[in-house]
């Protein structure tokens, strides 16, 4: 597999702020010849990064979400891509902004460590 490509954010502005953060670790089978072009239509979805590939046509693509329904349909669209042969989901998780936090603080609480 190739480096992670550095890509913009490209969340969904236009989703509202729920509080909420899905992620969707997923891998995509694309047709060799047509592997570039899986890739540019990949890095204009909304929330979608690509972080590698591998010579048999296999991405490493993570979905960014505020709902596992924009994630649900970002597979789809992912999977109706042409040249795309089948999309696996292989990890999701969802968290609120307040668990997020949480965790944060968590992580920098000295008082928690003898």
């Amino acid at each position: 597999m190739t480096a992670p490509r550095q890509l913009d954010d490209r969340r969904d502005e236009s989703e509202p702020a729920s509080g909420d953060y899905h992620v969707a670790g997923v891998v995509v089978h694309a047709r060799i010849e047509s592997l570039r072009d899986v890739v540019r239509a990949l890095e204009t979805l909304p929330g979608a990064q690509v972080h590698g590939e591998s010579a048999d046509g296999k991405l490493v693509l993570t979905l960014e979400a505020h709902s596992a329904r924009h994630i649900a349909e970002r597979l789809s669209a992912v999977q109706a891509l042409p040249d795309v042969i089948g999309v696996a989901l292989v990890y999701q998780q969802h968290e609120t902004v307040d668990s997020q936090n949480e965790d944060n603080l968590n992580e920098t609480d000295s008082s928690r460590f003898p």
